[in-house]
């Protein structure tokens, strides 16, 4: 089984930001939540945020933020129709029935691209969109407590991502790639 991230390996770039940002013009709040989502991007992107911290800010946001469950798929299906064009065509080639899609992204923004996906394997944070809250958050080594649940000790052979917060998902397969715009590097 080979296993992928999404952000910055299957799409070019973070989704949830991309996301967030398309939403902008759609609720006015989230401005408010630019310089929080910034900061703590950058803070994921160099390692320096716990799961919790991030859950926290995440649910925040959600609150604050979001309109009703039929409204937050409208805008979806709206920012994927716009954004399909960022998929990696190459490394979407890459993937079969039986592999795995493992990311932090949120569950929803899924659900209208899983036919381009190709398999339907996909570990996502989990939303409880009625509720407005992350019930999981699939964040660093809360990746590989998901597969474990799921896949038990079936191994991974290939992985592929593009960033190091994946470190514990990298120590459970054989090897390892991190992609960056579409160009490979054996790092395992």
């Amino acid at each position: 089984m080979k296993a992928f991230d999404f952000d910055n390996t299957l799409y070019h770039g973070e989704s949830a930001v991309d996301f967030a940002l398309y939403m902008i013009r759609n609720n006015r709040k989230i401005i408010l939540w630019l310089p929080v989502i910034f900061f703590n991007l950058i803070k994921y992107k160099l390692c320096l945020i716990t799961g919790e911290k991030m859950e926290t800010t995440v649910n925040s946001f959600m609150r604050s933020c979001l309109k009703d469950k039929s409204g937050l798929m409208d805008d979806v299906e709206r920012f994927l129709r716009r954004n399909i064009r960022r998929l990696d065509r190459k490394m979407l080639s890459r993937i079969k029935k039986d592999d795995i899609i493992i990311t932090a992204g949120p569950s929803f923004l899924f659900e209208p691209i899983k036919e381009l996906l190709v398999t339907s394997r996909m570990i996502c944070t989990e939303v409880d969109l009625d509720g407005k809250k992350v019930k999981y958050l699939n964040f660093s080594g809360n990746k590989v407590k998901r597969f474990r649940q799921l896949y038990g000790d079936r191994k991974v052979s290939c992985f592929f991502t593009d960033s190091y917060n994946d470190k514990a998902m990298m120590d459970i397969s054989d090897k390892v790639y991190l992609v960056d715009k579409g160009r490979l590097k054996r790092i395992k």
